[in-house]
């Protein structure tokens, strides 16, 4: 039994679907698991123990491209999928499994994808109000215990990425996360990081702020704030990297984004700053989080872009909240 998955563009969103694959191949022991995804996404399902092969989608976010979308399918019918799993909701990204004429392709109801998926789920927000238990049901009925998001790292993995950095190979960072794609509305500001980061930052306990190339104005900016009191790795490291520095952190520090995601699946103690969106929709799955909101009447407000001007449900979370977090998070053997 061959099954493939249409994955979300997102990292966040991708690690949430894993219990989902997790639940499939619970049900199917012995079916291969392949995934239709972003390239960029590659290296995060590697580490996932379920997926056996990733299948490069080459379409841009919105990108419709008919042609090429039926050519792709056509090439995929030799593989003889039995069954197709369609996470977005768009209408274009039930094509593929559609042209490849996969015998049962299975989705939510989504842009009157009528004809394109041949099971369709209608969206039950109050009995699945988190994302993870949306993706998860397109499997069946919940079991009681949802499995967990994991990634794999091995200490292999995490010496070689600190090597190929020329890090230190022998201490444990605190981590900071300050980027999230969204939007700024999801940032905790510069400032505050950098306020933390003269905290807690001692030669045994140094900050490293890691993210992708566009978080790099943000985390120089950090930089400059923090006096000395971080490295900052923004947009130095690939994804796989960030994976192995995140997994070897003694604490990671994270905006809403797809690394608080993947500290989470990697089992590091965490605080996760939330504002614009909702931890109640997209939460850190992991025992080891802790979630700081001030759930403000205004938020969640899902705006790129705080809409009343005075950003209050990030800028008024203290960088001394959030240190005394990390230190009863350090207190406890991990």
């Amino acid at each position: 039994m061959k099954i493939l998955v249409v994955a979300p563009s997102w990292i966040g969103d991708t690690i949430l679907a894993q219990p989902l694959l997790a639940l499939l191949k619970l049900n199917n022991p012995a079916a291969r698991m392949e995934v239709l995804a972003p390239d960029w996404s590659s290296p995060l399902l590697a580490r996932m123990a379920e997926v056996d092969a990733v299948i490069a989608n080459p379409f841009r976010h919105g990108e419709f491209n008919l042609a090429a979308r039926r050519a792709l399918g056509r090439r995929l019918a030799s593989a003889a999928f039995s069954e197709a799993y369609v996470l977005p909701n768009s209408w274009k990204s039930a094509l593929v499994p559609f042209f490849a004429g996969i015998p049962r392709r299975v989705g939510y109801q989504g842009e009157s994808r009528y004809l394109l998926l041949n099971e369709r789920h209608p969206l039950d927000v109050a009995r699945h109000p988190q994302l993870v238990q949306r993706y998860a049901a397109l499997a069946g009925p919940l079991p009681a215990t949802l499995p967990q998001p994991r990634l794999i790292s091995t200490v292999e993995q995490q010496q070689a990425a600190r090597r190929s950095l020329n890090l230190p190979l022998d201490n444990s960072p605190v981590i900071f996360c300050p980027g999230a794609e969204y939007g700024p509305a999801k940032r905790w500001p510069a400032q505050h990081f950098a306020a933390l980061a003269r905290l807690i930052a001692t030669p045994q306990n140094p900050v490293w702020l890691v993210g992708s190339a566009r978080d790099a104005a943000v985390g120089e900016a950090i930089a400059a704030a923090a006096e000395g009191a971080v490295l900052n790795l923004c947009g130095r490291s690939s994804l796989e990297q960030a994976i192995d520095l995140i997994a070897s952190a003694r604490c990671v520090v994270s905006n809403d984004s797809g690394l608080m995601h993947v500290a989470a699946a990697l089992e590091r103690p965490l605080v996760a700053l939330y504002g614009s969106s909702s931890p109640a929709y997209t939460p850190p799955l992991s025992p080891h989080a802790k979630i700081l909101s001030r759930n403000l009447p205004c938020s969640p407000c899902f705006k790129r872009e705080c809409p009343l001007g005075h950003f209050d449900c990030m800028n008024g979370i203290s960088a001394q909240q959030v240190a005394a977090i990390i230190a009863a998070q350090l207190s406890v053997p991990v």
